[in-house]
């Protein structure tokens, strides 16, 4: 059984009752009068987009009604580096990425740009075909947030893609379909593992709660279970994945049914690892356990073809439980792999 597939029961076997003693039990069937306890509430308490991204903007992709919700933060030099583009996973948003491109920008003194959008079926992003998650449609989705986003005149990117983004970053990366990508990141997410846990997948949604009585006690679930444990990281990235449940606006559920992505399973993960060895830019991948890597990684990080990092004290949501090391990667990946910029020829 891979980690992947045992992080995956753990959270499927999580108990509503397991907490500390000073909070309430996760219960979504007790009555919202019953509530939390305001301490609880507050450190629960939902973190708005601001927090992590300058700004929030809805583009509409041309000749379409299609519109994706995309965050950003913009460089503060003159002579900028490249922008790390950020796709989430299934079920997730933009907002996973919310810390780590707060310390992007923190760490690379404002050098670089950071993009993050909610994919179709996603967060605030509304399309016209909303549960086509094919890796196709969501790579021309990609290729057209940014295209869109620059006009044409896209500059120098870094993608990074988490979960099922790492296979639509792969594929973007690998049939060269943006120019000036200076490399593809992927996060916790390798074909053989990938493809092992999907006999689970089934089985982990079946003991997801379907709803809850607050957004707060969906983030408090989210900690508890060890879907996301980082606090803050879930405060930020939890609420946009609730909607207020339409026959009883009281309680919240689920903004995408991951059941509906089933479909799409396979089509994700096949041949990712060989697409992704041989993508021409730079390739980095980070993990939260050394037994994710299946054996034609495990040969071509012998052989040096990318740049591995292990997280054994993270989960599969890596991003969010450790942003800041996130972070620290993906910068040096880019300050190793930067244009060189040659000095002018000086004429003798």
């Amino acid at each position: 059984m891979s980690s992947l597939q045992r992080d995956l029961f753990k959270k499927g076997n999580y108990a509503f009752d397991r907490l500390s003693e000073d909070e309430e039990p996760v219960d979504p069937t007790a009555p919202a009068s019953r509530g939390m306890a305001s301490h609880v509430k507050q450190k629960y308490s939902p973190l708005d987009w601001t927090e992590c991204f300058d700004t929030r903007e809805i583009i509409t992709i041309p000749g379409t009604l299609d519109t994706f919700c995309v965050y950003k933060i913009e460089a503060t030099v003159d002579t900028p580096g490249p922008v790390f583009l950020l796709h989430h996973g299934a079920g997730s948003s933009a907002l996973s990425f919310g810390f780590t491109a707060k310390h992007i920008k923190e760490f690379t003194h404002g050098k670089c740009s950071i993009v993050a959008y909610d994919c179709r079926g996603h967060g605030n992003t509304k399309t016209e075909e909303d549960t086509d998650f094919s890796q196709a449609r969501l790579s021309d989705d990609l290729v057209l947030v940014a295209e869109t986003l620059y006009q044409g005149n896209v500059p120098d990117i870094i993608l990074v893609g988490h979960s099922m983004g790492g296979p639509i970053v792969v594929d973007v990366t690998q049939r060269k379909r943006l120019p000036h990508i200076l490399g593809v990141s992927v996060l916790d997410v390798v074909e053989g593992s990938a493809i092992e846990a999907l006999v689970s997948m089934n089985s982990y949604l079946a003991t997801r709660p379907t709803f809850f009585t607050s957004v707060e006690q969906a983030i408090q679930w989210s900690v508890k279970s060890h879907t996301v444990r980082n606090v803050e990281s879930a405060r930020l990235s939890i609420p946009p994945l609730l909607k207020p449940q339409e026959d009883h606006p009281s309680q919240y559920v689920w903004r995408t049914d991951l059941r509906n992505t089933e479909l799409y399973w396979t089509d994700w993960f096949t041949g990712l690892s060989t697409k992704f060895l041989a993508c021409a830019a730079a390739k980095q991948l980070i993990l939260a356990g050394t037994d994710r890597l299946d054996k034609t990684l495990i040969i071509g990080q012998m052989q040096g073809k990318f740049q591995l990092h292990i997280f054994p004290e993270a989960g599969h949501f890596l991003q969010e439980d450790a942003p800041s090391k996130t972070a620290h990667c993906l910068v040096e990946f880019w300050e190793r792999n930067q244009r060189l910029v040659l000095p002018p020829k000086v004429k003798i």
